[in-house]
């Protein structure tokens, strides 16, 4: 996994050159009305870093992520399939009823099962590389596959000149050293990652990243939403909670006092809090580059715990036990 981690910025430069000729041509619908991304676990991930990226992207998008499609998804919907197999059964069904009902449709896959009815179906799809061991560990590809052919859809600008600098300034191992030390800080804790509401897949991305490398519950939430109500919790504090708080110098200011002034009462709760402040000179690499950190403290916390952060046993046990 650490070999994972200090290589992730290939990813973005490939993935682009991967997508670089698939279009989808909105001429027919006069022009897109929305997107539809279905995927699931480290599948669904692209949707909502896109989401983050460009919040103020001209068409509504929607994360979908279960069987068949959203009531959003009409003939004037984008609709983008991404899974990393190319087998999972939910995103495949939602395909399949994309197909039946004509709409534009493309994929992102490394083969399977979608790679298949796309090719049966002369549909466009983008076929990345299958040289991650988990759908997460290839977040960078499906990232820049997702938004080179958004780019080429003419559904948000040009793309590359953002990714190329991306596979050029990201440093995983800048951050290497702090995940080591924040992930001997977590040992025997309960990470509850907070963020604001702008950055909340940042947040999510790290209780993930607890949950399938360090092999641990943890949780997310963010503010200011917490404030009304989870932050209650406070009052009668049980457990060995450790708050990390995902913190942007470019977020609303009254929610940078919100995080501040929440760090200061879970400390006189006896929680332990530690403040992640984003690095970087534009959104897509404060965006990796604090995902970067998450990778090294959860790869950390895994060795701690004994645990091989790569497989997920319980996921594929869970799959078998689904079919029988």
């Amino acid at each position: 996994m650490r070999e994972i981690i200090l290589n992730f910025p290939k990813q973005f430069k490939k993935g682009a050159l991967l997508a670089k000729d698939v279009k989808i041509n909105s001429s027919e619908t006069g022009g897109f009305k929305n997107i539809v991304i279905c995927g699931l676990g480290g599948s669904a991930l692209p949707a909502n870093v896109l989401m983050t990226y460009i919040p103020n992207i001209e068409i509504p998008v929607y994360s979908h992520r279960s069987y068949g499609l959203p009531p959003q998804a009409t003939e004037k919907s984008l609709i983008v399939c991404i899974s990393y197999s190319g087998n999972t059964e939910e995103t495949l069904s939602a395909y399949q009823e994309a197909i039946d009902k004509k709409l534009k449709v493309v994929a992102i896959t490394t083969g399977g099962k979608l790679q298949e009815l796309a090719q049966a179906n002369n549909l466009p799809i983008v076929i990345i590389p299958k040289d991650a061991p988990q759908p997460r560990f290839s977040l960078g590809y499906q990232c820049a596959s997702l938004l080179t052919i958004l780019g080429n859809s003419k559904i948000i600008t040009d793309q590359s000149k953002q990714l190329s600098k991306l596979t050029n300034d990201l440093k995983p191992e800048k951050f290497e050293k702090q995940g080591k030390e924040l992930a001997k800080k977590l040992k025997d804790k309960i990470p509850v990652i907070y963020s604001s509401a702008r950055l909340r897949t940042i947040a999510r991305i790290w209780k993930i990243g607890f949950n399938e490398n360090s092999k641990i519950m943890a949780f997310f939430n963010y503010f200011p939403e917490l404030n009304h109500n989870e932050m209650v919790g406070l009052t009668n504090l049980k457990g060995n909670f450790h708050f990390l708080i995902i913190k942007d110098k470019d977020d609303h200011p009254n929610n940078l006092k919100r995080m501040d002034l929440f760090a200061d009462l879970a400390k006189e709760k006896g929680a332990e809090v530690d403040i992640i402040e984003m690095q970087g000179s534009s959104v897509l690499e404060k965006i990796f580059n604090t995902l970067s950190l998450g990778d090294w403290t959860t790869y950390y916390l895994a060795l701690e715990y004994g645990q091989d952060p790569i497989p997920v046993k319980i996921v594929e046990e869970f799959k078998k036990r689904l079919i029988q």
